[in-house]
């Protein structure tokens, strides 16, 4: 609402004071300015988010949000979040589950996903009827506007009255919302959001919004403090290692504890690696699982990588985050061969990337890197290189590297005996 007027301000104190007699005044304004005539009682940048809602495709008289996943769905995702462990202590400060309780506390992620919802059971109902529930989109493009998309959309707490929101259901509600941030980064993680019967609301609900996304950022605080962060350019990264060689992918965080992490999470976090443009959703569920493949899958396993990680990865499209640097033992084996470092190649790549996938992707990434060491060890001319490379399990069929190693030693040395023998066995497990 504009404040340059004093009719204007002293409608803005109607708020509190004569809810009912300001949610009519607001009905009227919504009316004309959706009619074409804009009211000074709806702001201008309110009058802007209407429009980019309306673009979108958002009908004010009957528009239901969008749903990214179902509730049961959206509970499990909502157990690896990483705002999980904030929930109790934004429970205990802002719900009212009691019998008379009339708002709910409404926790999102950095989308606008509602994740949590706690209230009396009368408040859980009227939300019921709006579909305001766990797995629903309430971001702009999700609902159109309301509290937390403008919070989404400003990155600063909002807090709508009745007819402020665009969809003509939500006229009798209030909503109070402020992003949540990583106290790290400062990037956004989620939502906090107070709504309820526009009579419901009081002067301090945006106070207390505020305190609620103070404790949770203290929290968040608290429990990730990184054990390391490098200072680049005057912005705090974060630094993620991803063990991916091998059949055990891990990550740490910060030089934080290895988590290890299933092939699926590890598949998806090495697609990521390999190419900084990002992928969109789509792409991803076609890469892990062809033609079958679900954004919604691909959106899941998102939801946990973070549950784990932290927001270490942007969405639309999906791509690790500028204020991580990421570094895997793959990558690092890849460093070392463009700069004709052979020797810490070999040394540095103990298995093939991810050997227990079967992902076509994968397999094709596997193939390079494997092929790029061997051809590097091959024309290094190095015998005791070669000889190692064919002794490993990764050059163990490299007829190529037996071959270049018997022109350099002979082939009546004992060590390409050796070799010689191993790559017979395993021709013959590979023929049985």
């Amino acid at each position: 609402m504009r404040t340059g007027t004093g009719a204007i301000t002293h409608l803005r104190d109607l708020r509190f004071t004569a809810p009912a007699e300001y949610a009519r005044t607001l009905r009227k304004a919504h009316e004309a300015t959706i009619s074409g005539n804009p009211d000074p009682s709806i702001s201008p940048a309110l009058i802007k988010s209407w429009q980019r809602s309306l673009a979108l495709g958002i009908d004010p008289d009957q528009h239901r949000p969008l749903h990214r996943h179902d509730v049961s769905e959206a509970r499990s995702l909502s157990a690896d979040h990483r705002l999980a462990t904030v929930m109790p202590a934004l429970s205990q400060l802002l719900a009212d589950e009691s019998s008379a309780g009339r708002h709910l506390l409404i926790v999102t992620d950095q989308q606008g996903e509602v994740l949590w919802r706690v209230g009396s059971r009368q408040a859980l109902r009227l939300a019921d009827s709006l579909e305001f529930v766990e797995g629903a989109d309430w971001s702009e493009s999700g609902v159109g506007t309301n509290a937390i998309s403008e919070a989404l959309v400003t990155g600063a707490p909002a807090q709508l009255f009745s007819a402020e929101h665009l969809v003509r259901t939500h006229h009798d509600w209030a909503c109070t919302a402020a992003p949540i941030r990583d106290p790290y980064t400062g990037e956004v993680v989620g939502v906090l959001d107070v709504s309820g019967p526009f009579e419901s609301v009081t002067p301090d609900s945006l106070r207390m919004v505020r305190c609620g996304v103070r404790l949770a950022e203290e929290l968040l605080r608290s429990a990730g403090a990184p054990a390391a962060r490098q200072q680049t350019g005057g912005a705090v990264r974060s630094a993620l290692t991803l063990t991916l060689l091998g059949d055990k992918p891990s990550a740490e965080l910060d030089g934080g504890a290895r988590l290890p992490l299933t092939l699926r999470r590890a598949e998806i976090l090495a697609l990521l690696a390999s190419r900084t443009q990002g992928w969109s959703a789509d792409e991803l569920a076609y890469r892990l699982h062809g033609e079958d493949g679900a954004a919604t899958a691909v959106r899941t396993e998102m939801h946990r990588i973070r549950g784990i990680l932290g927001n270490v990865v942007e969405p639309n499209p999906y791509r690790f985050s500028s204020a991580v640097r990421v570094v895997t033992d793959a990558s690092v084996v890849a460093d070392h061969l463009r700069d004709g470092r052979v020797a810490q190649a070999l040394a540095a790549y103990p298995a093939k990337l991810l050997n227990r996938s079967v992902n076509l992707s994968i397999e094709l990434m596997r193939d390079e890197l494997n092929e790029a060491v061997g051809a590097s060890v091959r024309s290094s001319g190095d015998a005791q290189l070669i000889m190692q490379w064919c002794a490993s399990d990764m050059g163990a069929s490299d007829t190529e590297g037996a071959a270049a190693m018997a022109r350099l030693i002979g082939p009546g040395d004992p060590r390409f005996q050796l070799v010689r023998a191993r790559m017979e066995r395993v021709d013959r497990e590979l023929q049985s």
